[in-house]
Protein backbone atom coordinates (compact mmCIF):
# COMPACT_ATOMS: atom_id res chain seq x y z
CA UNK A 1 0.00 0.00 0.00
CA UNK A 2 1.17 3.53 -0.76
CA UNK A 3 0.20 6.81 0.86
CA UNK A 4 0.75 9.81 -1.43
CA UNK A 5 1.36 13.21 0.17
CA UNK A 6 1.15 16.40 -1.88
CA UNK A 7 3.14 19.18 -0.21
CA UNK A 8 6.53 18.88 1.47
CA UNK A 9 6.38 21.79 3.87
CA UNK A 10 6.50 21.31 7.64
CA UNK A 11 3.13 19.53 7.72
CA UNK A 12 3.61 17.17 4.77
CA UNK A 13 7.22 16.34 5.64
CA UNK A 14 6.32 15.62 9.27
CA UNK A 15 3.46 13.35 8.20
CA UNK A 16 5.76 11.36 5.90
CA UNK A 17 8.36 10.98 8.65
CA UNK A 18 5.71 10.05 11.23
CA UNK A 19 4.33 7.26 9.01
CA UNK A 20 7.86 6.02 8.31
CA UNK A 21 8.76 6.02 12.01
CA UNK A 22 5.54 4.47 13.31
CA UNK A 23 5.45 1.76 10.63
CA UNK A 24 9.23 1.21 10.77
CA UNK A 25 9.33 1.76 7.02
CA UNK A 26 6.83 -1.01 6.26
CA UNK A 27 4.24 1.39 4.81
CA UNK A 28 5.25 3.05 1.54
CA UNK A 29 5.01 6.85 1.41
CA UNK A 30 5.44 9.07 -1.65
CA UNK A 31 5.99 12.77 -0.96
CA UNK A 32 5.58 15.34 -3.74
CA UNK A 33 6.98 18.86 -3.29
CA UNK A 34 7.34 21.65 -5.84
CA UNK A 35 10.45 23.36 -4.44
CA UNK A 36 13.81 22.21 -3.16
CA UNK A 37 14.90 23.77 0.17
CA UNK A 38 16.90 26.94 -0.39
CA UNK A 39 20.03 26.71 1.74
CA UNK A 40 21.58 30.15 1.27
CA UNK A 41 19.62 32.92 2.97
CA UNK A 42 20.02 36.14 4.87
CA UNK A 43 19.86 35.78 8.65
CA UNK A 44 17.59 38.79 8.68
CA UNK A 45 14.72 37.86 6.39
CA UNK A 46 13.56 34.36 7.35
CA UNK A 47 10.11 33.27 8.52
CA UNK A 48 9.54 31.41 11.76
CA UNK A 49 6.86 29.46 13.60
CA UNK A 50 6.22 28.62 17.24
CA UNK A 51 6.07 24.97 18.23
CA UNK A 52 3.99 24.34 21.35
CA UNK A 53 5.46 22.19 24.11
CA UNK A 54 3.00 19.44 23.22
CA UNK A 55 4.23 19.48 19.62
CA UNK A 56 7.80 19.13 20.86
CA UNK A 57 6.77 16.05 22.87
CA UNK A 58 5.30 14.27 19.86
CA UNK A 59 8.14 15.22 17.50
CA UNK A 60 10.49 13.70 20.06
CA UNK A 61 8.51 10.45 20.03
CA UNK A 62 8.98 9.99 16.29
CA UNK A 63 12.68 10.90 16.41
CA UNK A 64 12.39 14.21 14.56
CA UNK A 65 13.20 16.58 17.40
CA UNK A 66 16.85 15.60 17.75
CA UNK A 67 17.44 16.86 14.18
CA UNK A 68 15.75 20.20 14.95
CA UNK A 69 17.09 20.80 18.46
CA UNK A 70 20.20 22.72 17.43
CA UNK A 71 18.23 25.40 15.58
CA UNK A 72 15.31 26.09 17.94
CA UNK A 73 14.98 28.95 20.42
CA UNK A 74 13.12 28.08 23.65
CA UNK A 75 10.22 30.30 24.72
CA UNK A 76 10.57 30.58 28.49
CA UNK A 77 8.25 33.54 29.10
CA UNK A 78 5.13 34.89 27.36
CA UNK A 79 3.90 38.41 28.09
CA UNK A 80 0.29 39.20 27.06
CA UNK A 81 -0.97 42.79 27.10
CA UNK A 82 -3.30 45.26 25.44
CA UNK A 83 -2.31 48.71 24.26
CA UNK A 84 -3.64 51.44 26.54
CA UNK A 85 -4.46 48.94 29.28
CA UNK A 86 -2.76 48.47 32.65
CA UNK A 87 -3.70 44.79 32.65
CA UNK A 88 -1.24 42.12 31.52
CA UNK A 89 -0.47 38.42 31.97
CA UNK A 90 2.90 36.73 32.40
CA UNK A 91 3.28 33.01 31.72
CA UNK A 92 6.58 31.45 32.81
CA UNK A 93 7.85 27.97 31.97
CA UNK A 94 9.23 27.46 35.47
CA UNK A 95 5.72 27.78 36.92
CA UNK A 96 4.82 24.55 35.09
CA UNK A 97 8.07 22.72 35.89
CA UNK A 98 9.17 22.62 32.25
CA UNK A 99 12.20 24.09 30.52
CA UNK A 100 10.20 25.91 27.84
CA UNK A 101 6.61 26.81 27.01
CA UNK A 102 7.42 26.12 23.38
CA UNK A 103 10.09 26.66 20.77
CA UNK A 104 10.64 28.99 17.82
CA UNK A 105 12.15 27.59 14.65
CA UNK A 106 12.97 29.35 11.40
CA UNK A 107 11.15 27.59 8.60
CA UNK A 108 14.10 27.28 6.28
CA UNK A 109 16.22 25.66 8.98
CA UNK A 110 13.40 23.22 9.72
CA UNK A 111 12.74 22.28 6.09
CA UNK A 112 16.43 21.67 5.34
CA UNK A 113 16.67 19.27 8.28
CA UNK A 114 13.38 17.54 7.52
CA UNK A 115 14.43 16.94 3.92
CA UNK A 116 17.69 15.43 5.12
CA UNK A 117 15.64 13.03 7.25
CA UNK A 118 13.24 12.27 4.39
CA UNK A 119 16.10 11.22 2.10
CA UNK A 120 17.12 8.61 4.66
CA UNK A 121 13.68 7.58 5.95
CA UNK A 122 12.78 3.94 5.21
CA UNK A 123 9.76 3.56 2.97
CA UNK A 124 9.73 7.20 1.80
CA UNK A 125 10.11 8.17 -1.87
CA UNK A 126 10.63 11.88 -2.53
CA UNK A 127 9.62 13.59 -5.78
CA UNK A 128 11.09 17.09 -5.71
CA UNK A 129 10.80 19.34 -7.58
CA UNK A 130 7.47 18.05 -8.88
CA UNK A 131 3.81 19.06 -8.90
CA UNK A 132 0.53 17.17 -9.01
CA UNK A 133 -0.96 17.68 -12.47
CA UNK A 134 -3.98 15.35 -12.50
CA UNK A 135 -5.82 13.19 -9.97
CA UNK A 136 -7.95 10.18 -10.84
CA UNK A 137 -9.80 8.29 -8.13
CA UNK A 138 -11.04 4.74 -8.54
CA UNK A 139 -13.06 2.57 -6.18
CA UNK A 140 -9.97 1.05 -4.57
CA UNK A 141 -7.23 3.62 -5.16
CA UNK A 142 -5.99 6.97 -6.42
CA UNK A 143 -3.79 7.72 -9.42
CA UNK A 144 -1.70 10.89 -9.51
CA UNK A 145 0.03 12.25 -12.61
CA UNK A 146 2.93 14.64 -12.05
CA UNK A 147 3.97 17.58 -14.21
CA UNK A 148 6.91 15.48 -15.46
CA UNK A 149 4.41 12.86 -16.74
CA UNK A 150 5.29 10.30 -14.06
CA UNK A 151 2.34 8.37 -12.68
CA UNK A 152 1.99 7.34 -9.02
CA UNK A 153 -0.60 4.92 -7.69
CA UNK A 154 -1.69 4.73 -4.09
CA UNK A 155 -4.50 4.01 -1.69
CA UNK A 156 -4.73 7.50 -0.20
CA UNK A 157 -3.82 11.05 -1.25
CA UNK A 158 -3.12 13.53 1.55
CA UNK A 159 -3.31 17.22 0.64
CA UNK A 160 -0.73 19.13 2.66
CA UNK A 161 -0.32 21.78 -0.01
CA UNK A 162 -1.40 24.87 1.89
CA UNK A 163 -4.15 27.47 2.02
CA UNK A 164 -4.69 27.53 -1.75
CA UNK A 165 -4.53 23.74 -2.05
CA UNK A 166 -4.42 22.56 -5.66
CA UNK A 167 -5.55 19.09 -4.56
CA UNK A 168 -8.58 20.51 -2.78
CA UNK A 169 -9.48 22.53 -5.88
CA UNK A 170 -8.84 19.63 -8.27
CA UNK A 171 -11.12 17.36 -6.23
CA UNK A 172 -13.85 20.03 -5.94
CA UNK A 173 -13.76 20.09 -2.14
CA UNK A 174 -15.54 23.17 -0.82
CA UNK A 175 -14.51 25.58 1.93
CA UNK A 176 -15.92 28.60 3.78
CA UNK A 177 -14.01 31.84 4.05
CA UNK A 178 -14.46 34.77 6.43
CA UNK A 179 -12.18 37.73 5.87
CA UNK A 180 -10.89 39.51 8.98
CA UNK A 181 -10.17 42.79 7.23
CA UNK A 182 -6.58 42.57 8.46
CA UNK A 183 -3.19 42.04 6.88
CA UNK A 184 -0.23 40.39 8.64
CA UNK A 185 3.11 42.19 8.37
CA UNK A 186 5.91 39.63 8.72
CA UNK A 187 9.51 40.64 9.43
CA UNK A 188 12.58 40.02 11.56
CA UNK A 189 13.61 42.86 13.83
CA UNK A 190 16.63 43.56 16.00
CA UNK A 191 16.26 45.28 19.37
CA UNK A 192 18.66 46.81 21.87
CA UNK A 193 17.62 44.23 24.48
CA UNK A 194 18.06 40.56 23.54
CA UNK A 195 14.67 38.84 23.97
CA UNK A 196 16.40 35.80 25.56
CA UNK A 197 13.41 33.50 25.31
CA UNK A 198 10.71 36.14 25.84
CA UNK A 199 7.68 36.18 23.54
CA UNK A 200 5.06 38.92 23.41
CA UNK A 201 1.40 39.05 22.38
CA UNK A 202 0.29 42.67 22.33
CA UNK A 203 -3.26 43.56 21.34
CA UNK A 204 -3.79 46.89 19.60
CA UNK A 205 -6.68 48.77 18.05
CA UNK A 206 -5.39 47.64 14.63
CA UNK A 207 -5.00 43.95 15.49
CA UNK A 208 -2.66 41.72 17.51
CA UNK A 209 1.12 42.16 17.42
CA UNK A 210 3.34 39.19 18.29
CA UNK A 211 7.09 38.93 18.77
CA UNK A 212 8.86 35.57 18.98
CA UNK A 213 12.49 35.26 20.15
CA UNK A 214 15.13 34.32 17.58
CA UNK A 215 18.91 33.90 17.68
CA UNK A 216 21.43 36.76 17.58
CA UNK A 217 19.15 39.17 19.45
CA UNK A 218 16.47 39.08 16.77
CA UNK A 219 12.71 38.68 17.11
CA UNK A 220 10.19 37.42 14.57
CA UNK A 221 7.40 39.96 14.13
CA UNK A 222 3.80 39.25 13.16
CA UNK A 223 1.97 42.58 13.17
CA UNK A 224 -1.71 42.53 12.18
CA UNK A 225 -3.01 45.79 10.75
CA UNK A 226 -6.16 47.01 9.00
CA UNK A 227 -6.37 45.72 5.42
CA UNK A 228 -7.53 49.13 4.21
CA UNK A 229 -4.20 50.63 5.33
CA UNK A 230 -1.98 48.14 3.51
CA UNK A 231 -0.92 50.53 0.74
CA UNK A 232 0.08 53.14 3.32
CA UNK A 233 2.05 50.56 5.31
CA UNK A 234 3.87 49.36 2.20
CA UNK A 235 4.93 52.93 1.47
CA UNK A 236 6.76 53.24 4.80
CA UNK A 237 10.53 53.10 4.59
CA UNK A 238 12.49 51.31 7.34
CA UNK A 239 12.80 54.45 9.46
CA UNK A 240 9.07 55.17 9.47
CA UNK A 241 8.21 51.49 9.97
CA UNK A 242 10.49 51.24 13.02
CA UNK A 243 9.08 54.49 14.43
CA UNK A 244 5.47 53.25 14.05
CA UNK A 245 6.31 49.83 15.48
CA UNK A 246 8.11 51.36 18.46
CA UNK A 247 5.12 53.59 19.13
CA UNK A 248 2.72 50.62 19.11
CA UNK A 249 4.85 48.00 20.88
CA UNK A 250 6.64 50.24 23.35
CA UNK A 251 10.07 49.77 24.90
CA UNK A 252 9.84 46.30 26.44
CA UNK A 253 12.88 45.27 24.39
CA UNK A 254 14.44 48.71 24.27
CA UNK A 255 15.03 50.55 21.03
CA UNK A 256 14.14 48.77 17.78
CA UNK A 257 17.38 48.98 15.84
CA UNK A 258 16.76 47.22 12.54
CA UNK A 259 14.04 45.59 10.45
CA UNK A 260 14.49 42.98 7.75
CA UNK A 261 12.50 42.35 4.58
CA UNK A 262 8.77 42.79 5.17
CA UNK A 263 6.07 40.53 3.73
CA UNK A 264 2.32 41.08 3.76
CA UNK A 265 -0.46 38.48 3.96
CA UNK A 266 -4.22 39.13 3.98
CA UNK A 267 -5.86 37.33 6.90
CA UNK A 268 -9.00 35.25 6.75
CA UNK A 269 -10.49 32.16 8.32
CA UNK A 270 -10.73 29.32 5.79
CA UNK A 271 -12.33 26.03 6.82
CA UNK A 272 -12.86 23.07 4.50
CA UNK A 273 -16.52 22.05 4.56
CA UNK A 274 -15.30 18.48 4.83
CA UNK A 275 -11.66 17.54 5.42
CA UNK A 276 -12.16 14.13 3.82
CA UNK A 277 -13.47 12.80 0.54
CA UNK A 278 -13.14 9.52 -1.35
CA UNK A 279 -9.44 8.55 -1.04
CA UNK A 280 -8.55 12.15 -0.08
CA UNK A 281 -7.80 13.84 3.26
CA UNK A 282 -6.83 17.48 3.85
CA UNK A 283 -4.35 18.46 6.56
CA UNK A 284 -2.72 21.69 7.72
CA UNK A 285 -3.73 24.92 5.98
CA UNK A 286 -5.48 22.92 3.26
CA UNK A 287 -8.00 21.84 5.91
CA UNK A 288 -8.11 25.04 7.96
CA UNK A 289 -6.22 28.32 7.78
CA UNK A 290 -6.42 30.27 11.03
CA UNK A 291 -5.53 33.79 12.11
CA UNK A 292 -1.96 33.84 13.49
CA UNK A 293 -3.14 35.12 16.89
CA UNK A 294 -1.77 32.88 19.68
CA UNK A 295 0.06 30.71 17.11
CA UNK A 296 -2.53 27.90 17.12
CA UNK A 297 -2.73 26.95 13.43
CA UNK A 298 0.47 24.96 12.98
CA UNK A 299 0.15 23.16 16.29
CA UNK A 300 -3.41 22.15 15.43
CA UNK A 301 -2.04 20.80 12.14
CA UNK A 302 0.55 18.76 14.04
CA UNK A 303 -2.16 17.17 16.17
CA UNK A 304 -4.05 16.29 12.98
CA UNK A 305 -0.91 14.84 11.41
CA UNK A 306 -0.08 12.61 14.36
CA UNK A 307 -3.64 11.29 14.65
CA UNK A 308 -3.74 10.59 10.91
CA UNK A 309 -0.34 8.86 10.92
CA UNK A 310 -1.35 6.65 13.86
CA UNK A 311 -4.68 5.77 12.20
CA UNK A 312 -3.04 4.89 8.87
CA UNK A 313 -0.27 2.78 10.42
CA UNK A 314 -2.67 0.90 12.69
CA UNK A 315 -4.94 0.09 9.73
CA UNK A 316 -1.97 -1.13 7.71
CA UNK A 317 -0.83 -3.37 10.58
CA UNK A 318 -4.29 -4.94 10.62
CA UNK A 319 -4.21 -5.49 6.86
CA UNK A 320 -6.94 -2.93 6.23
CA UNK A 321 -7.27 -0.44 3.38
CA UNK A 322 -5.49 2.74 4.54
CA UNK A 323 -7.60 4.88 2.20
CA UNK A 324 -10.99 3.43 3.10
CA UNK A 325 -13.65 6.05 3.75
CA UNK A 326 -14.54 4.40 7.06
CA UNK A 327 -10.99 5.00 8.30
CA UNK A 328 -10.99 8.63 7.12
CA UNK A 329 -14.40 9.22 8.70
CA UNK A 330 -13.21 7.82 12.03
CA UNK A 331 -10.11 10.06 11.85
CA UNK A 332 -12.21 13.15 11.14
CA UNK A 333 -14.61 12.32 13.96
CA UNK A 334 -11.71 11.83 16.41
CA UNK A 335 -10.26 15.21 15.50
CA UNK A 336 -13.53 17.15 15.37
CA UNK A 337 -13.72 18.43 18.97
CA UNK A 338 -10.13 19.71 19.14
CA UNK A 339 -10.38 21.22 15.67
CA UNK A 340 -13.68 23.01 16.37
CA UNK A 341 -12.51 24.21 19.80
CA UNK A 342 -9.21 25.61 18.48
CA UNK A 343 -10.88 27.34 15.53
CA UNK A 344 -13.55 28.80 17.83
CA UNK A 345 -11.05 30.09 20.42
CA UNK A 346 -8.80 31.64 17.77
CA UNK A 347 -11.68 33.32 15.96
CA UNK A 348 -13.16 34.53 19.28
CA UNK A 349 -9.87 36.12 20.37
CA UNK A 350 -9.55 38.00 17.06
CA UNK A 351 -13.06 39.41 17.32
CA UNK A 352 -12.89 40.09 21.06
CA UNK A 353 -9.69 42.12 20.91
CA UNK A 354 -10.66 43.89 17.67
CA UNK A 355 -13.80 45.33 19.27
CA UNK A 356 -13.27 48.86 20.68
CA UNK A 357 -16.67 49.00 22.45
CA UNK A 358 -15.79 50.66 25.78
CA UNK A 359 -17.40 48.09 28.14
CA UNK A 360 -15.50 45.34 26.31
CA UNK A 361 -12.22 47.27 26.59
CA UNK A 362 -12.78 47.65 30.34
CA UNK A 363 -13.77 43.99 30.64
CA UNK A 364 -10.63 42.84 28.81
CA UNK A 365 -8.47 45.00 31.06
CA UNK A 366 -10.04 43.48 34.18
CA UNK A 367 -9.74 40.00 32.68
CA UNK A 368 -6.00 40.37 32.11
CA UNK A 369 -5.51 41.71 35.63
CA UNK A 370 -7.48 38.80 37.13
CA UNK A 371 -5.48 36.26 35.10
CA UNK A 372 -2.22 37.73 36.36
CA UNK A 373 -3.35 37.67 40.00
CA UNK A 374 -5.07 34.26 40.04
CA UNK A 375 -2.90 31.31 38.90
CA UNK A 376 -5.87 28.98 38.41
CA UNK A 377 -7.42 31.43 35.92
CA UNK A 378 -4.05 32.07 34.25
CA UNK A 379 -3.57 28.33 33.82
CA UNK A 380 -6.44 28.24 31.30
CA UNK A 381 -4.44 30.50 28.97
CA UNK A 382 -1.20 28.70 29.74
CA UNK A 383 -2.53 25.24 28.88
CA UNK A 384 -3.92 26.52 25.58
CA UNK A 385 -0.45 27.93 24.86
CA UNK A 386 1.29 24.68 25.80
CA UNK A 387 -1.06 22.64 23.63
CA UNK A 388 -1.47 18.86 23.75
CA UNK A 389 0.87 18.21 26.67
CA UNK A 390 1.36 14.67 27.88
CA UNK A 391 1.95 14.66 31.61
CA UNK A 392 4.63 12.37 32.98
Amino acid sequence: MTVIISGGGMVGATLALAISSLSQGKLSVTLIEASLPFIQRSEFCSRAIALAYGTYQRLSKINIWKSLADCVIPITHVHVSERGSVGFVNINAQDYCISALGYVIELQDAIIRLFALLRQAPGVTLYCPAKVEKIHRTIDGVIVMLDNSEVIKGKLLVAADGTYSAVRKNCHMQYQQDNYGQVAIIANINTAIDPKGKAFEHFTEYGPLALLPLSQGRSFLVWCYKQEQVDVIKSWDDEIFIYKLQEIFGWRLGKIIQTGTRCYYPLSLRIASNAISHRIVLVGDAAQTLHPIAGQGFNLAMRDVMQLAESIVLANQKGLDVGAYSLLYAYQKARALDREKTIMITDYLVRLFSNRFLPLVVGRNLGLMIMEMLPLVRNVLAYQTLGWVEHK
